[in-house]
């Protein structure tokens, strides 16, 4: 088959573009508004690094589901998952200036409060500076290993190395266990990043629930580049089937972020124990609480109506609305899920305590820069290769009745 060029896309060319400048204008606002409150420019800059980081691993985790289990929908996407998931080294650098500014955001990182609680005392072995910076080199080594070796293979491929259905079962033979530490790594991660951010709650679901809402992000990011590309010569293998395949996809991660978020809230709503549900009455009271129920309809309800309808699944424009759609339901999540641990009104004050409001504008400016730069570096890996892995033993079998 015939290697069909991504580097002459106007689509991607002009996304590519238009990122660049929306993530300089972005963060240069960010920037200014660090000089009026630089703890909330870094909280802000946490859930920035937090969303790229969901599209680069849950694209990670979604390129080795389909190294196992194989079929058109992977196969069409895999270019996206790649590309997003060579990524992960800029993230990485993302992280960095988080870990010159714990003790602002992370309780457990000041040295005062611990001795002033018995229950940090108690998790200090693991919730301490130095194990957490450990941690996450580990996280990132691994992660970063798994990228370099199914990219670098992928790369072979193109170049005719390696294009045997024997020679790709490699690909599983990593994909496998690479799946299985892969979540629970990022239940760590989760853990350490966002939920230790409130050191005092705790739930044993919120590492799959991470893995469900990241990989429901990668999935909507990846429809809507494939939407993007497919009126182009170049994503002439896209058709109807392989979009109503995806939209039936994210309809299934819809309905499991869904299920697991309303398990953890049931489980310890009926548990009713004093160091668990202060953090849900922070996030249901007042005007958070207009937040959660504009979760609810938009996370769940209203992609859920709209993803039953065959025709919509099926029709690339109307389905990647609904993509990002999602993915800006994804952020306010993310906000959600971050922003109330920081709305008391004394620093250093526990969180659960108070329930204001504090969506600051920094909450979507830097985010929005950050992914913006995310998305130029994207779209410059996405055009570096191939749009499909034409090369690929079963691409050649799956579209040998399609090819022109």
């Amino acid at each position: 088959m015939q290697t069909l060029p991504t580097s002459d896309v106007p689509a991607l060319a002009a996304l590519q573009q238009r990122a660049l400048v929306v993530g300089v204008v972005a963060l240069l606002a960010g920037v200014a508004g660090a000089f009026l409150n630089v703890t909330q420019f870094f909280l802000s800059w946490l859930i920035g690094f937090l969303f790229c980081l969901s599209l680069a691993l849950g694209s990670l985790a979604l390129l080795m589901l389909q190294h196992l289990s194989g079929g058109q929908w992977g196969l069409v996407a895999r270019r996206v998952f790649e590309a997003a998931s060579r990524t992960l080294p800029f993230v990485a650098l993302l992280f960095v200036p988080i870990l010159f500014v714990l003790p602002r955001l992370f309780l457990w990182a000041q040295p005062e409060a611990v001795q002033a609680d018995h229950v940090l005392q108690l998790k200090e072995p693991y919730l301490n500076v130095r194990f957490f910076v450990v941690r996450a080199i580990i996280y990132f080594v691994f992660w970063l290993a798994l990228v370099w070796i199914l990219n670098k293979w992928s790369a072979e491929q193109d170049r005719g190395v390696g294009v045997t259905t024997i020679d790709s079962i490699r690909f599983r033979k990593v994909s496998a266990p690479g799946l299985l530490f892969l979540v629970l790594t990022v239940t760590f991660a989760s853990t350490d990043w966002i939920m230790s951010l409130d050191p005092h709650w705790f739930s044993t679901i919120f590492g799959l629930l991470t893995m469900a809402g990241w990989g429901l992000t990668s999935l909507a990011f990846a429809i809507a580049v494939l939407a993007l590309v497919a009126p182009d010569p170049a994503g002439s293998f896209l058709n109807p089937r392989h979009f109503h395949d995806l939209g039936k996809l994210l309809l299934a991660f819809v309905m499991l972020w869904a299920y697991l978020s309303f398990s953890q809230f049931l489980i310890i709503w009926s548990g009713n124990l004093p160091e668990e549900i202060p953090w849900y009455i922070q996030r249901i009271r007042g005007a958070w609480g207009v937040v959660a129920i504009l979760l609810v309809l938009g996370h769940f309800a209203l992609p859920f109506l709209l993803l039953l309808s065959r025709n919509l699944k099926r029709h690339s424009g109307l389905l990647a609305k609904v993509a990002v759609f999602v993915l800006l339901m994804r952020l306010v999540d993310l906000i959600w899920l971050v922003a109330p641990t920081f709305s008391h009104s004394v620093p250093g004050e526990a969180a659960g305590h108070n329930a204001g409001f504090a969506i600051h504008w920094m909450n979507f400016a830097v985010p929005i820069g950050l992914v913006a730069v995310w998305l130029f570096l994207f779209a410059r890996q996405l055009r570096a290769r191939p749009i499909f892995p034409v090369n690929d033993p079963y691409f050649q079998q799956a579209f040998a009745h399609e090819a022109h």
